[in-house]
C-alpha cells in the first residue's frame, strides 16, 4: 500500500491546522504607524455582533435572480455569511466590498484560525460602512482538519466569481472592491481574470468567460501565495500543493532559475493589472504559513504582480495580517492609499 498520500496530506494538514491555531493578536510595529482599531471588545463578542447569514432581502434577490443554487447564505454555518440590505430604500452610498477568506477559514467567527473578517467588518461598520456595502461568504469546508484537500478548484472558482457578480448587480453599482487573504488572495485572482481552466476532479476543461476587471475597483490580497509555497515542495501529492491547481512553486534549476510553477499560478501569472483598477497586497515577513520573508525562490510571493502598491510588516503571522490591518485595508478601497 502506498501511504505517502495520506502522510502528506495529513502533515500538511497538521501544519496549517498549528498555523491556525496561532493566536492572531499580535501588536502591529510601532514603525509603521499603523492605526489601531478602535474597538475595545473582544474578537468573539465583535463576532456575535454581527448578523449571522445574509439578509433576508438579499436571500430573496438571489434566489430570483438565478443565484439561489449557490446556497452563498450557508445558514447551517455560524459565520457563514454576511451582507445585505434590509429592504428596498436601504441606499448603498460605499462602493460594495467583498471579503474572500483563505483555506479553512469562513466569513467571519471568534474561533483560532477562524476569525474570518469579524475585525475587518466590525471596523468598516464603524468607519461610515452599512451592512449593504460589506459582503463576506464561505467558500470552503471551513475546517483545518480538510485543509490539505482545499484547490484551486473549479467550483470554488465559480462559487466566488459568481458572487462578485451577484453583489455588483444586486447594489447597483458600477464597481465593487474585493479584499481577499491567503488561499482567497489566488482564488479571486482566477474568478476575477476568467478564461480557461483544468480540474479533473471536476469534469476537466472548463472556462469561466470574460474577465470581470471592469467590474473592481480595488483588489487587496492579503497575505497571498501568488508564486506558490515553499513548504509545497515536499508536499506536491496533496491537492493543495499539485502542480495543476496547487501551491507548488516548482524546482530552481541551475543556470535557469524556477521551474515547474503549477499550472494556475503559471496562468495568473502570466498577466497582470486584471484584478482591479487598483491592486494592493498587504503581508508579513514574519508570515509562518507563507514562509518567513514571503520569499520562494527568490521571488516575493506575497506580492501581486503588477501591484500599484503595499503595506508590509515585520512582527504579523498569517492571521494577523488580516486581523489587524482593517485601517489600511479601508484606506485601500476607499481612498487607494497604502498609509
Amino acid at each position: 500500500m502506498n501511504f505517502s498520500k495520506p502522510i502528506l496530506g495529513g502533515l500538511l494538514a497538521m501544519l496549517l491546522a498549528l498555523n491556525a491555531c496561532s493566536p492572531s493578536n499580535e501588536k502591529v510595529e510601532p514603525a509603521n504607524k499603523a492605526k489601531p482599531l478602535p474597538i475595545a471588545s473582544s474578537v468573539s463578542q465583535q463576532a456575535a455582533s454581527l448578523q449571522n447569514g445574509l439578509t433576508s432581502h438579499f436571500r430573496q434577490w438571489l434566489n430570483s435572480n438565478g443565484y439561489g443554487s449557490y446556497d452563498f447564505a450557508r445558514l447551517g454555518l455560524t459565520g457563514g455569511s454576511y451582507g445585505g440590505k434590509q429592504s428596498n430604500s436601504d441606499a448603498v452610498n460605499n462602493e460594495p466590498v467583498i471579503f474572500i477568506h483563505g483555506n479553512s477559514d469562513k466569513a467571519f467567527g471568534s474561533a483560532s484560525g477562524q476569525t474570518g473578517w469579524t475585525s475587518s467588518i466590525s471596523y468598516f461598520l464603524q468607519n461610515g460602512y452599512k451592512q449593504s456595502e460589506v459582503y463576506a461568504i464561505t467558500w470552503g469546508p471551513a475546517s483545518a482538519s480538510l485543509a490539505a484537500q482545499q484547490y484551486h478548484s473549479k467550483p470554488y472558482i465559480e462559487r466566488i466569481r459568481a458572487f462578485i457578480q451577484a453583489v455588483k448587480a444586486y447594489t447597483g453599482k458600477n464597481k465593487v472592491d474585493v479584499v481577499a487573504h491567503s488561499m482567497g488572495v489566488t482564488l479571486c485572482r482566477k474568478a476575477i481574470k476568467g478564461g480557461s481552466g483544468s480540474d479533473l476532479l471536476n469534469g476537466g476543461s472548463y472556462n469561466l468567460g470574460g474577465s470581470l476587471t471592469n467590474s473592481v475597483d480595488t483588489f487587496v490580497g492579503i497575505a497571498g501565495a501568488n508564486w506558490g509555497l515553499t513548504n509545497c515542495i515536499s508536499l506536491a501529492a496533496t491537492p493543495t500543493c499539485g502542480s495543476t491547481n496547487g501551491f507548488y512553486p516548482g524546482a530552481y534549476a541551475t543556470f535557469f532559475g524556477p521551474v515547474g510553477l503549477s499550472n494556475i499560478l503559471s496562468d495568473l501569472n502570466s498577466s497582470s493589472g486584471y484584478e482591479g483598477r487598483y491592486v494592493y497586497s498587504i503581508w508579513s515577513s514574519a508570515d509562518q504559513v507563507v514562509g518567513y520573508g514571503c520569499i520562494v525562490w527568490g521571488r516575493n510571493t506575497c506580492k501581486v504582480p503588477g501591484q500599484d502598491g503595499q503595506k508590509s510588516f515585520s512582527t504579523l503571522g498569517h492571521f494577523g495580517a488580516k486581523d489587524n490591518t482593517a485601517y489600511y485595508q479601508l484606506r485601500m478601497v476607499k481612498h487607494h492609499r497604502t498609509n
